[in-house]
């Protein structure tokens, strides 16, 4: 834990557990008061080369020696001092403010920094894990977990998926759990109404897949109620269709670790605290329960994507036939024995850092299992964890990544060189600073043992977040190339990426294409779309495997087409094939509407807005092309009152255009961005979208917050705060163009 301050944490350890404790019920934390409030002003963001935790300052010394920076304050929601600006009278200087503003978040290494939250479903891994392998949770970082959670709570006391969400079985079942482990009574009115909601939602009982491996795990569930997950599962060929290998990233990373959990059926030893539980969490007495009739029970409201007729044979089978007649414990011990293997290699590659929050808490009790409490492997995740926590005014949340520093840099660049500021001497530090961050984090070489682990190739590419964390991703990957193209092209800046290395990048996104002609986010795709049937996690959709995105397509796209414009002679025929069939995909992505569904924003409007950048690359605008008449057309049907649009994320769930309660900053910016990329020839619509931005921007330069607009898998959300001053920037600063 960086700069933590281990000794103000409330420890247990498993041995202190027993009747000895009478009527005190052990927790990660010994306080249990709602009411507690950290002092905002000791709290900072430390960041080491791109590596962000949280820390607090107990001692006045402390706070002395390490003043809190803008950026602190910012993210905090504390005010940041900064003075009123010009009233801005064109776009262009409405962009130079919010640029202004945005300078001053910079942080040390070059990035920039932003809360990633919105599901409501990662801090109960981290808070369980923790509790299970005696992992010390700090005193204020507990208070702020509990305020954040209170904060979100719904009106009628239960949790949804994601903050927008409305309350679901698997939301309040986990979150009240954490409250209950960090300290909380169950007495408090709050937690009372938390309760009431998930018992006339039927309990626990009724939780999908994820909550009942948890539940199981915390030994407040009998793991008769979980599906089975068996790691031999891992020892089928490659060849077999439905090889673990071939699913999406996010999935395999996801199951393996709970698998090799499963097939040891661990259970955390009862305490005083879960036993409490055991009766909170349900509508009858445990004893009374039969897990096995509820393998398959689960609320309406969690029940997104409804196990299909095929995974409810196959999980029919495995539990009646293959787990009491066939499973032998040699098969079973070989599963294990290479998933373990594969666990090993994950926690390896990454720097224990870990694809994502889901899979890392999971990771870390399987080492706790395997290796043991004092175990390197153990220490290394329990430092690694804090990398997804997150401080804001609300209180503490858990990101859906370890950052998202290198998607945001990059476009930070972007931005400034689109609006022409690049070149003003009075930005000079801060795109040198942003572009020494693109050069480090670019990843040098591959996994060892790639290919036995199944990972894609990654020399010369970037991660989302870091180069720790060290997953290649099609867009980010073509979004930092760009960005460094573009510095390193500007009179006066450093050449810090070489031309070996650009060469390197475009190597990778080149083993990237799809047969469709489109690209995916992680990897191509490697199974087909009939794995959807086997989707367990019920919550999700469109899980099982890599799909084709216009946005991922878009990216690579342009980044191929100005590589190729500095480098003409690198791989130049098979740049141009490529690039060809990525817009044809995205054609034949195109509805008849004229829309794109989006995977990775909300929705349509995330989604055209590249679209169309891919068509304008190779020519295609509204004079010329009937398909970006249609997608200008589609994006006009929908301007509102004000001349801004609103989407909801109501439209990743399901397919249709749903039109939010009001218009929204950051979906205004990117139709607008759409309609110039498309050179749509009147510009009043695109006028009124522009004023209705510059309507809202702050005196300091700032825009506030809206609602959610980053998404994926259709139902996990989350708000990219910083994206809202970065769009904006990108779209006002293209009418300089």
């Amino acid at each position: 834990m960086s700069q933590g301050k281990i000794e103000d944490c409330v420890t247990w350890s498993v041995e202190d557990l027993g009747e000895s404790f009478g009527e005190k019920v052990p927790a990660l934390t010994d306080f249990a008061s709602s009411e507690q409030k950290t002092d905002y002003s000791r709290w900072r963001l430390l960041d080491e080369a791109g590596r962000q935790t949280w820390v607090y300052l107990a001692t006045d010394d402390e706070v002395k020696k390490w003043p809190q920076s803008i950026a602190d304050k910012f993210h905090l929601g504390l005010p940041t001092g900064l003075p009123k600006l010009s009233t801005p009278t064109t776009p262009l200087e409405s962009a130079l403010n919010g640029l202004t503003y945005f300078s001053h978040l910079q942080l040390p290494p070059g990035n920039w920094a932003c809360e990633y939250g919105g599901p409501m479903f990662l801090l109960p891994g981290l808070i369980i894990s923790s509790y299970i392998t005696n992992t010390p949770i700090p005193e204020t970082h507990a208070i702020e977990i509990k305020n954040y959670l209170f904060a979100r709570q719904n009106e009628d006391g239960g949790w949804g998926l994601h903050i927008e969400g409305p309350s679901t079985v698997f939301g309040t079942s986990m979150n009240y759990v954490v409250m209950r482990l960090l300290g909380e009574d169950a007495d408090h009115p709050q937690m009372v109404r938390a309760r009431g909601t998930l018992h006339k939602l039927g309990g626990a009982v009724y939780g999908p897949h994820w909550s009942k491996f948890w539940l199981s795990v915390l030994g407040v569930a009998e793991w008769d109620i979980v599906n089975p997950m068996p790691p031999e599962l891992w020892l089928l060929p490659d060849w077999v269709p439905i090889a673990p290998w071939r699913w999406w990233i996010h999935m395999r990373q996801v199951f393996l670790p709970m698998s090799f959990i499963y097939s040891h059926r661990f259970t955390f030893p009862l305490t005083p605290l879960t036993r409490q539980l055991r009766d909170e969490l349900y509508t009858q007495p445990y004893d009374s329960i039969d897990f096995l009739a509820h393998r398959n029970s689960i609320s309406w409201t969690d029940n997104f994507h409804p196990k299909t007729w095929v995974l409810n044979l196959v999980n029919w089978i495995l539990v009646n036939i293959w787990n009491p007649y066939l499973r032998t414990k040699a098969i079973a011990k070989r599963g294990e024995d290479w998933t373990w293997w594969l666990i090993q290699q994950e926690d390896e590659n990454t720097d224990f850092s870990n694809l994502g929050p889901v899979n890392a808490p999971i990771n870390l009790l399987c080492c706790y299992i395997k290796d043991g409490e004092g175990s390197y492997s153990v220490k290394r995740h329990r430092e690694r964890l804090y990398d997804f926590l997150w401080m804001k005014n609300e209180g503490m949340l858990m990101n859906g990544t370890n950052g998202v520093q290198t998607w945001d840099t990059a476009f930070l660049v972007q931005a400034v060189v689109d609006a022409g500021f690049a070149t003003d001497p009075k930005w000079k530090d801060m795109l040198l600073g942003a572009l020494r961050f693109l050069e480090d984090q670019q990843i040098r070489a591959d996994c060892p043992e790639q290919a036995k682990c199944y990972r894609q190739r990654r020399k010369g590419a970037w991660a989302f977040s870091t180069k720790d964390q060290g997953y290649t991703v099609s867009d980010c990957t073509s979004e930092a190339m760009k960005a460094v193209m573009m510095l390193q092209r500007l009179p006066g800046f450093p050449t810090l990426v070489s031309d070996q290395r650009l060469e390197d990048a475009i190597d990778t996104l080149l083993t990237m294409q799809n047969p469709s002609g489109g690209f995916a986010s992680y990897e191509p795709t490697r199974g087909s779309k009939y794995l959807e049937w086997l989707n367990a996690a019920e919550v999700f959709g469109r899980i099982m495997i890599e799909y084709d995105y216009p946005e991922c397509s878009t990216a690579v796209v342009t980044a191929l087409s100005l590589f190729s414009k500095y480098y003409p002679n690198y791989r130049r025929a098979e740049i141009d094939r490529i690039k060809l069939r990525a817009v044809d995909y995205i054609r034949r992505a195109q509805r008849p509407d004229g829309s794109w569904y989006g995977s990775w924003g909300v929705c349509f409007t995330y989604a055209g807005m590249f679209a169309i950048e891919s068509l304008r690359s190779v020519g295609e605008t509204y004079e010329n092309s009937e398909r970006v008449r249609r997608a200008c057309e589609f994006f006009l049907g929908k301007q509102m009152e004000d001349g801004g649009w609103g989407e909801s994320y109501k439209a990743c769930e399901t397919g249709v255009w749903t039109d939010h309660e009001q218009s929204q900053i950051v979906n205004t910016a990117w139709v607008c961005i759409a309609l110039m990329e498309a050179e749509y020839p009147h510009k009043a619509p695109i006028e009124r979208g522009l004023k209705m931005i510059m309507l809202r921007q702050a005196e300091d330069g700032s825009w506030p917050q809206g609602a959610i607009e980053g998404v994926f898998n259709k139902s996990w959300l989350a708000p990219e705060i910083s994206r809202i001053d970065l769009q904006n920037r990108q779209c006002l600063g293209e009418v300089n163009e």
